[in-house]
């Protein structure tokens, strides 16, 4: 599996299923029926297209999102919650956050706290378990803590490449109306911080 069928894949599991566990009941499914090697081969290509995300602007519109507060698991989670938006949305969120104001999922939480955002959190924490699960289904011997899945993904990708997140770009203050409006200005409007934050 390569990047591409990655999105395939991806955009294949939006049309199928709607709601997150849905989509992962039917990713898990369709993933444990395929070769261990193609699996691996997701989780490979998941990790590589959330380091894409791995930028202080995209943090920062997620702070945005968040109402001013983003913590690195909140970042990690809205990172993966960005792929389940589709390759289109994901990769122009990448080159320019603010085009995050574009996703009907971004628009569905305007005007809405986010106490009172439900199923419709910007965070998809488990997406980065359904092919440890998967694997396991596809063995016959599911690993509650999926370390057979992961020693494959580390000799598949290879130790070399492990490496500490490092993210690109300047860190910046999402508080600061005025640079904030300037970097962020749809989501600066869709979601003004105040009483709320």
């Amino acid at each position: 599996m390569d990047v591409e069928s990655f999105w395939e894949l991806m955009e294949t599991c939006r049309r199928q299923a709607e709601g997150r566990d849905a989509r992962l009941a039917w990713l898990r499914a369709d993933l444990s029926r395929r070769p261990q090697l193609e699996i691996v081969d997701f989780q490979l290509c998941l990790d590589r297209v959330t380091r894409q995300a791995f930028h202080w602007d995209l943090v920062a519109a997620a702070e945005r999102i968040f109402g001013g507060r983003c913590s690195d698991d909140d970042f990690d989670y809205f990172g993966l919650w960005m792929v389940g938006l589709g390759g289109q949305i994901f990769g122009r969120a990448v080159l320019d956050p603010d085009a995050l104001a574009d996703a009907p999922e971004v628009l569905a939480l305007t005007g809405r706290s986010w106490r009172d955002w439900g199923e419709d959190w910007p965070g998809w924490e488990l997406l980065d378990y359904v092919a440890s699960e998967a694997y396991g289904l596809a063995t016959g011997d599911p690993d509650p803590c999926g370390d057979r899945f992961h020693a494959a993904v580390r000799a598949q990708r290879g130790e070399h490449l492990v490496g500490r997140r490092v993210l690109a770009g300047e860190r910046w203050n999402v508080r600061d109306e005025a640079d904030a409006t300037h970097r962020l200005p749809r989501l600066s409007v869709m979601f003004p911080l105040g009483d709320d934050s």
